[in-house]
This record gives structure tokens, C-alpha cells and sequence, in this order.
């Protein structure tokens, strides 16, 4: 029986796939491969044969089109669901005819999704809104782009569109930064993708962050408060004053556009030892370099300040700028831009303020920009989605296979 796109949406995301950034193994939790023999099985029952699971939870499908001559175009989501919240039993709400006020999410604990705090919510009177209730995310990022990609290819399948050969397939691990350390590019034959991964209707994006994550360990000495004269070091302390060091103006909360960032995402220390963990962004790579720069100028300062500390450092860049593999080959964002004008949708055209599987993809030779999804505050418990622009991403595909299928090798 024929699914429309909410109804696949609210049936995937009862499936638990959280991914874990402590499990080395692909993928990290046990729900993104049980979930994967799911969708498996749902893209051999709207027709797709050519369908494979590798070991490591990566999900491949290709249509096999009529037209030889046009390029092979793919389609990507991710599976998981990020870490930052719980995404076990998500129970959501359906809101219809949405009237423009603020929602109640959660009355017991007074969790409301107000259109003050959000103001894009009044974009939306009158639609159909799916929220959480206030104690889960919703799993929009990315479940409601694989909803997206199977609804749109099941109603090419029963058309009368002829097209080239469409590919599909769905990673593990993308919230982590693993999303493509085992894609087989080779394997799916693609001349270009698009990842569904985006946000609010509209968007289309090329170009992202330059990307970094940094372990910092702080090694003090302790010693009774009451004789700790010239003697303690107080790892806690170096970390806070490591900390203002760095520009108090360059933080998530205080950027937008293509302002890059120092962002502290964990912390855990005692007089002893401290542990710091701070994730670097920029779009410029000189401007990303030069923040690298200043993590190792800061470490050396505060390792001469306090010699009878011990301060180590572990930068590694997860992720680059893809507007670089972009832009020679332009037209696959034109392309993505006429399907939305086709919809009767505004292309949005922005920078992402962070990645997708598509930045290292393109890196691999598959040339991904990314689309939206529909979906707003992906992570966390005021997560939403509107049916009306889901239903829009799914047309949007239809549009880009029909602008494709026009094209030539």
C-alpha cells in the first residue's frame, strides 16, 4: 500500500538511532543497522531491486532509468539521530491548522515552543505542524529526509517519466562525522548527489564550514588547599583562563553568516586534570588556519605561565569547504534551484553553518549540495516540522530527475 511522506515520517522515527560518538564501531549504535534492514525491506516494496546493505550499516539502491545518455543523479540522507538528545520513544504531536500561537510541548514541566523565541513559527498559520512533546527531539534531521527521497522516487516509479539511472542511499553516523568514512563512492555511480539534510523551506546550500575538533587535556598538581602556596596548580583555573583567551566575540552564540567560531562542547575537569573539548568552524580556510594558529599559541603562553603544568593539545580537522568541488560544476545547484521554482518554492541559497556527508563527499568526487528538508531546531526538544514543506522537498526531487532527465552527457 501506496505511504505518503508524513506517513513514513511518523513510522521511521519510532526507530531509535541515536548514534554514539564513544562507539568506534559503523555504525555506532545498534539501532541504525536494525533500522537500515528496515528501510531495506520498505525500498524493495515500492518496487527497487537493485538494493544493498554493506556491514557498516550504508544503504545503496539504483532505479534503473530508461534514458542511457543523462547523467546518473543520487540522493542521500543519514540514518542516525544526534547524540545531544534522546531519540527513544519519540511520541509527537500533530497540530493541524496550526493558528499562529505559541505551542504547549510539555505542560507538566512548562516546555513551550513560542513564536517569540521563534518567530518563523508564524511563517506557518494554517499548516500542519508535527512537534515533539518537549521531552525528545523530533529525528526531522535526517528522517524526514529519508521519508523525503523514498516517497519522491516510489511516485517517479509509478509515473510515466522516463529518466537516467537514480540512485539512492542512506549513512549511518553523519551526526558523528563518520557519515562518509565508508561511503562507497565507486558504488554508487553517480555523476552528482544532493543530500536532503537541510533545514527550512527553501534552502540550498553549496557551501560550508571548513572543519575542526580539538581535545585539550590539562595536567595540574594538586595540594591541601591549606599549604597550596606556590605549590597547587589548579587545572580547572588554567582551563578557564585557556578559555578567555580565545575571542569571547567568535562563539556559536554571538555568529551568523559566514562567521566562524570557537565552540567549548564539553568540560570535565577537577584540580588534577581537566579535559576540554572544543569543535572549530570557519568558511574561510586562512580564517580557519589562523584559529588552529591561536589554539597552539595559547597552549605554548599558558605552558611557559605555568610551567608545573602539563597542557596537550589534539587538533584534527573532521571536514572542508565544499563550494571548492561546487563550483566548477555550477549547474547541479541550478539545476536544484529550477526544481524549487517548478514547486512554486523560493530558493534560499546559503552558506551551511556546519556539514553534511555531502562536504566530504564532494572531497571524494561526488559533487553534493545539499537541499532542505523542511524541517527547524534539529537536536533538541523544539524540533518541528511542517507537513505542507515535506511534501514540498518530495516535489522538489520529482523536479530535479525531471531537469536532469533534459540533460546530456
Amino acid at each position: 500500500m501506496k505511504k505518503n511522506v508524513k506517513e513514513r515520517f511518523l513510522e521511521y522515527i519510532k526507530w531509535d538511532t541515536k548514534s554514539d560518538e564513544e562507539n568506534l564501531n559503523c555504525p555506532s549504535s545498534n539501532g541504525q543497522m536494525e533500522f537500515a534492514k528496515f528501510l531495506v525491506e520498505e525500498i524493495k516494496n515500492i518496487g527497487i531491486k537493485d538494493v544493498s546493505l554493506d556491514e557498516n550499516g550504508y544503504i545503496i539502491a539504483n532505479i534503473e532509468g530508461e534514458l542511457k545518455n543523462v547523467p546518473k543523479v543520487a540522493f542521500i540522507a543519514h540514518m542516525d539521530t544526534a547524540p545531544d538528545m534522546d531519540g527513544k520513544c519519540i511520541d509527537p504531536q500533530i497540530i493541524e491548522n496550526y493558528n499562529g500561537e505559541d505551542i504547549i510541548l510539555n505542560k507538566e514541566n512548562n516546555i513551550i515552543l513560542s513564536n517569540r523565541d521563534f518567530p518563523e513559527l508564524k511563517n506557518y498559520k494554517g499548516k500542519t505542524l508535527i512537534t515533539t512533546r518537549g521531552n525528545t527531539l523530533l529525528g526531522a534531521d535526517d528522517k524526514a529526509g529519508i521519508s523525503e527521497i523514498i516517497t519522491a522516487v516510489e511516485n517517479i516509479i509509478n509515473s510515466d517519466l522516463k529518466h537516467g539511472d537514480i540512485k539512492i542511499a542512506f549513512t549511518p553516523d553523519e551526526e558523528i562525522g563518520r557519515g562518509a568514512d565508508k561511503f562507497n563512492v565507486e558504488k554508487l555511480d553517480a555523476d552528482f548527489a544532493y543530500t536532503i539534510d537541510g533545514g527550512e523551506i527553501g534552502e540550498l546550500e553549496y557551501e560550508n564550514f571548513n572543519a575542526a575538533v580539538c581535545k585539550i587535556a590539562i595536567n595540574g598538581r594538586n595540594v591541601h588547599p591549606g599549604s597550596a602556596k606556590d605549590k597547587m596548580v589548579n587545572s580547572i583555573e588554567l582551563a578557564m583562563e585557556f578559555n578567555s583567551m580565545l575571542p569571547n566575540v567568535q562563539k556559536p552564540e554571538h555568529t551568523e553568516h559566514y562567521e566562524g567560531f570557537y565552540h567549548l562542547i564539553d568540560f570535565k575537569g577537577s584540580v588534577e586534570k581537566t579535559d576540554l573539548t572544543y569543535i572549530i568552524r570557519d568558511h574561510c580556510m586562512d580564517k580557519f588556519n589562523k584559529k588552529k594558529e591561536l589554539i597552539e599559541d595559547v597552549t605554548k603562553y599558558l605552558g611557559i605561565k605555568y610551567e608545573n603544568a602539563k597542557i596537550d593539545v589534539n587538533l584534527k580537522d573532521q571536514y572542508y569547504n565544499m563550494k571548492e568541488k561546487i563550483e566548477p560544476v555550477k549547474y547541479i545547484v541550478d539545476i536544484a534551484k529550477e526544481a524549487m521554482i517548478d514547486a512554486q518554492v523560493e530558493p534560499n541559497i546559503k552558506p551551511i553553518r556546519g556539514g553534511t556527508d555531502g562536504a566530504r563527499l564532494s572531497f571524494m568526487g561526488l559533487p553534493t549540495p545539499n537541499i532542505f528538508t523542511g524541517g527547524h531546531n534539529f537536536h533538541g526538544k523544539y524540533e518541528y516540522i511542517p507537513v505542507e514543506s515535506m511534501e514540498k522537498t518530495v516535489e522538489v526531487i520529482s523536479n530535479i530527475v525531471k531537469n536532469v532527465s533534459k540533460l546530456s552527457k
